[in-house]
């Protein structure tokens, strides 16, 4: 396995890689569908499509793109119910809360960063029991840009104190890595999130991939100590 250097920080991306949200948002998926007068769809047709956010479950669920007709309306009523319903079933993935402790008990700092808006991070993360542990959780709107840019990256690592040439960053999205490498993270991709079939794992621009939450783990016992 390859060693990386030590990390000063390590950063989340939250859907998809810390939490398991797909759940929930396939419920608010389909509670609109339904309220506009169609079938439900398979959780297993909304799953991979879920970190990429509202604009592609509603493209996914009406074939609709930002702008044409209905788009707003069907995007607002989804974020309604997702709002209503942060954490029905949401949790974080198994291995995650081992993560979180190791990184703790080793006195490394980590944070989320997240292209959700602050009015639904801010509450999923007092609901997953996670608020207090950490001090840089950015949203989308957090900073003028978002993901792939890598402002959202580098103002996490301010916010720890953090070197971000010292940092680690773990995604399920192509753009993940694209903001971890122009921030000059390490990035690393989470294969076992939501894999959407135009971001294949093959095209991610990642250091390293890892199928569960444990391999971080195991990446950390193998870093390289300055």
């Amino acid at each position: 396995m390859r060693r990386f250097p030590h990390p000063d920080a390590v950063l989340f991306d939250l859907d998809g890689t810390l939490a398991d949200t797909a759940p929930d948002l396939a419920h608010a998926l389909n509670g609109t569908l339904l309220h506009f007068g169609l079938d439900a769809l398979p959780f297993e047709r909304i799953r991979p499509v879920v970190s990429h956010g509202g604009v592609a479950l509603i493209r996914l669920g009406f074939g609709l793109q930002p702008g044409d007709p209905g788009f707003d309306e069907r995007r607002a009523y989804l974020l309604e119910v997702y709002r209503d319903n942060l954490c029905r079933e949401t949790q974080l993935f198994e291995g995650m809360p081992r993560v979180l402790e190791e990184l703790e008990r080793r006195r490394i700092g980590w944070g989320i960063v997240t292209n959700k808006p602050a009015w639904l991070t801010d509450p999923l993360v007092q609901q997953l029991g996670l608020a207090g542990r950490t001090t840089a959780i950015v949203s989308g709107d957090t900073c003028p840009e978002r993901k792939p840019h890598p402002m959202p990256l580098l103002h996490a690592c301010r916010l720890l104190g953090a070197n971000p040439d010292q940092c680690w960053y773990l995604g399920d999205a192509g753009r993940d890595m694209q903001a971890a490498r122009a921030a000059g993270a390490v990035p690393i991709g989470a294969t076992f999130g939501y894999i959407y079939p135009d971001d294949p794992v093959d095209a991610w621009d990642s250091d390293i991939n890892i199928g569960h939450p444990r391999e971080l783990i195991d990446l950390l016992q193998r870093a390289t100590l300055r």
